[in-house]
């Protein structure tokens, strides 16, 4: 126990915070040894550790001959080995794999393989390369008689070896057995290669001009997914009317006719966007009536003032008095304002898309790959009415819907603005 203690008492000396470890490495050891001033080999610190090398004796190496099997004419090599392998094969011999090419009769010949196009002798010659340099093909065409026989190319001597290499499988295969048969597709291999030659032949206008084709056939692809959202958000503001005027007939006729519940829970649902969403008080206590009255927290800032410019222009007072009819007609009135302005926007996004295919129809038949524009009505707002003639020129020109339209949503809303003044007086006409 007291040589722990003072062990202990000796190691309680710590590094001041903020000095980095390396620094108080040199000021201060273990043994409180003073740093050293020059470099000094010791086995502490980072350092790679040199190998320990034991009293053994060092096993003999012997300069010895050596033949490589791959070779076939006998070449003698020397090497320096280990004596304890003295007579062991080559090491690297196993690494030496040959491909197995088929050897054909004279009979198989004549009863399987003969063609009118390949001679034996053109045929035996093939298989003679194939073994020589290990169904390299490339290597093959090159050594290939060509002054001898036929000239081929590559995909002709892949075709004729594979097509013997599968016959004489189904040959000498054994009843109920499954093969693996090399199939090679010589047309499928040519139009890949012709493929590959045009597209490496390609200039640089021609790369240049299939780039700006993928970029505007993104920008196509992405006007069109947006025009049908946009026709989804309107269809689903017209059905939201539908469904609101039908709802609210039937809770007028209901009374009357004295409707069985089962009726109305099978009535559609009202979508989220349909006008306003109140909140239902139907928990205990006591609640007022104007609590009823404030919109949600989903009804935006810009909804929340062009409600009340509405109220406002049709003089509906913003804070009426809150009895129960009042309440009930005031939230009915202020949903039908929101989604009399929903059905604005979507009319104005509609307009807005008119123009802008109005304005590129016009921009297209001026460069003169489409007919010309005739007039077959006017619209409401003084817009002419359009309609296509087949264009004289080529049909087989495509074109790029790339031309910009030169008005912007807000200013057709602004152009707009002045024709839905009507709409804003008397909210029961729906666009």
């Amino acid at each position: 126990q007291k040589k722990s203690k003072k062990s202990s008492e000796t190691l309680t000396f710590k590094r001041p915070e903020g000095m980095h470890r390396e620094v108080y490495a040199l000021l201060y050891s273990d043994k409180k040894d003073a740093p050293p001033l020059l470099p000094s080999d010791t086995t502490q610190g980072y350092r790679t550790v040199k190998a320990k090398l034991g009293s053994k004796k060092v096993r003999p190496w012997k300069w010895m001959p050596f033949t490589n099997p791959a070779r076939k004419d006998g070449a003698m090599f020397y090497h320096w080995r280990r004596a304890a392998e003295e007579g062991k094969d080559y090491p690297f011999a196993r690494f030496n794999k040959t491909v197995q090419v088929p050897v054909y009769s004279e009979q198989e010949y004549q009863m399987y393989l003969h063609d009118d196009a390949w001679t034996k002798a053109e045929t035996d010659h093939l298989f003679d390369l194939a073994r020589r340099f290990d169904l390299r093909f490339v290597v093959i065409h090159d050594r290939y008689d060509h002054q001898q026989f036929k000239k081929r190319s590559v995909e002709d001597l892949k075709e004729r070896y594979y097509h013997i290499c599968a016959k004489l499988a189904n040959i000498r295969a054994a009843p109920g057995t499954d093969l693996k048969i090399p199939v090679f597709d010589a047309g499928h291999e040519r139009r890949r290669k012709e493929q590959l030659e045009r597209l490496y032949s390609r200039t640089p206008e021609q790369v240049a001009e299939e780039e700006y084709l993928i970029q505007e056939l993104r920008k196509i692809e992405t006007r069109k997914k947006e025009r049908e959202k946009r026709t989804q958000d309107l269809q689903k503001l017209i059905t939201a009317a539908d469904t609101t005027t039908e709802q609210r007939r039937a809770e007028r006729k209901a009374p009357k006719k004295k409707l069985p519940q089962k009726k109305e829970t099978e009535k559609p649902a009202v979508p989220e966007t349909a006008g306003i969403k109140f909140s239902d008080f139907k928990s205990a206590g006591v609640t007022l009536r104007s609590q009823r009255m404030k919109l949600p927290s989903s009804v935006g800032q810009k909804k929340i003032k062009a409600l009340e410019q509405m109220l406002m222009e049709l003089g509906v007072d913003l804070n009426p008095m809150p009895t129960e009819e009042i309440v009930q007609m005031f939230n009915e009135l202020r949903s039908d304002l929101v989604l009399l302005y929903e059905l604005k926007q979507a009319f104005a996004n509609c307009e807005y898309e008119l123009q802008m295919l109005r304005h590129r129809y016009e921009a297209l038949a001026k460069a003169g790959s489409i007919g010309p524009l005739s007039v077959e009505g006017a619209h409401p707002d003084g817009q002419t009415g359009l309609s296509i003639e087949e264009g004289k020129g080529d049909t087989k020109d495509q074109i790029i819907d790339v031309v910009g339209a030169p008005l912007t949503p807000n200013s057709v809303r602004r152009k707009v603005g002045g024709a839905e003044q009507g709409a804003l007086r008397s909210p029961t006409q729906m666009p």
